[in-house]
């Protein structure tokens, strides 16, 4: 049998990362690839006693179908929570519980993106995100990351030269890969571009919540008068990404479109996920929960980068953060990246490879990202020393 699979498919390739999770998996490697949480941040006790309750009492409202915009309960807390604790969300907007973040990354690209297409894109950015953007066969072009962010002049030439460009993607907290954090002039200035050439922006902000020094700087949403920023938010990083719920809060002509997109998709996300997502927030002392998140990264984030200092200056630099859960580093220009990478897969560490998270993947490049919330201590300091040990080799 000849399988012939759709134009949208055939030219994808699987996730860098899920086929690094493959060597990972052998209990000898460390891997600083992941992106998981810390196993210390799960509210285990929490989830099982609200968990065993509804199970109990009401069982049927967590196992019968539900509504697809949600439950609820769910999205008038967190629509309360954002406009409170954030500034997010106007009356113009609605809010939509989405099968993880990624979800939101889907649903708009098949609402809003015909084939050929732009969506202009930081570089580096989040691979799961561009693979679903190619997905639809969609155009990517890339923007240079900075220290601060964005590149808004880079921005503003692509936004005046490249036809049909539907959204700016980027996640301004704590950026995956880069662990940059866009500041608040290059904020105000993206929405000013995007409103002068009429462009939709996706406001990614899974990390928001793990900011652990400096000062919060305000979501793009939180300025939106105009209704051309779409947010998306998760409870993947701060509750449990297993449970797959987050939430997409965007204007109500956008949000109806989704809603039907979603319907044709999965029908709706789990009931019994979101029920104990809104138990937690409304029931248990969320924000607690969330400063003792902001302790945990704090620590393993200064244990990680005294590990780089100490085992792998000058060969491997890299750029410090002030929260999220990744450190990208950066090789000489004379070593081969990809090489190196592929090296330290053989010495038994996983790091992922800094192209895998561009939009033209054939682009040179020299920087590599680790991941240190999921590791033990022991594991990253065994990890960083082996990485370091091979690029003072490398860098002779």
């Amino acid at each position: 049998m000849e399988y012939k699979f759709s134009d949208r498919v055939s030219n994808l390739k699987p996730s860098a990362i899920r086929e690094i999770f493959k060597y990972a998996a052998d209990p000898e490697v460390v891997s600083l690839s992941a992106g998981n949480p810390s196993p210390d941040a799960f509210p285990i006790e929490a989830i099982a006693e609200i968990s065993a309750n509804v199970l109990k009492n009401d069982p049927i409202s967590v196992l019968q179908y539900s509504v697809s915009e949600g439950y609820t309960p769910l999205r008038n807390h967190v629509k309360e929570y954002m406009k409170k604790e954030h500034n997010i969300g106007r009356d113009f907007d609605d809010i939509l519980i989405t099968t993880g973040a990624q979800q939101v990354m889907d649903l708009c690209s098949k609402a809003l993106v015909n084939e050929g297409e732009t969506i202009i894109c930081e570089a580096p950015s989040f691979v799961g995100s561009l693979n679903t953007f190619r997905s639809y066969n969609a155009k990517l072009s890339g923007v240079t990351v900075e220290s601060d962010g964005m590149n808004m002049e880079e921005l503003e030439e692509k936004l005046s030269t490249i036809p049909n460009v539907k959204f700016i993607y980027t996640i301004p907290n704590f950026q995956n890969p880069s662990g940059v954090t866009m500041s608040l002039e290059k904020r105000k200035k993206m929405y000013e571009l995007a409103k002068k050439y009429g462009v939709l922006i996706i406001e990614d902000n899974p990390y928001g919540d793990l900011r652990y020094s400096g000062e919060n700087v305000p979501s793009i949403k939180s300025f939106d008068e105009d209704g051309i920023v779409i947010y998306a938010g998760s409870f993947s990083k701060v509750i449990a990404p297993g449970m797959r719920v987050a939430y997409c809060i965007c204007p109500t002509t956008v949000f109806q479109k989704l809603v039907v997109c979603k319907q044709a998709g999965d029908v709706h996300t789990n009931i019994w996920s979101q029920y104990v997502c809104d138990e937690f927030m409304t029931k248990y002392n969320f924000n607690e929960h969330l400063a003792k998140l902001r302790k945990i990264y704090a620590a393993k984030a200064d244990f990680c980068m005294d590990l780089l200092d100490k085992y792998c200056a000058p060969a491997i630099t890299y750029h410090r953060i002030d929260g999220g859960l990744f450190i990208w580093c950066d090789l000489p220009k004379n070593v081969d990246m990809p090489e190196f990478c592929k090296l330290a897969v053989q010495n038994k560490v996983c790091v992922v490879p800094g192209n895998a998270f561009l939009t033209d993947e054939n682009i040179e490049c020299h920087s590599f990202r680790i991941n240190f919330s999921t590791p033990t201590d022991e594991q990253l300091e065994k990890g960083i020393k082996i990485l370091g040990e091979l690029a003072g080799k490398i860098c002779k």
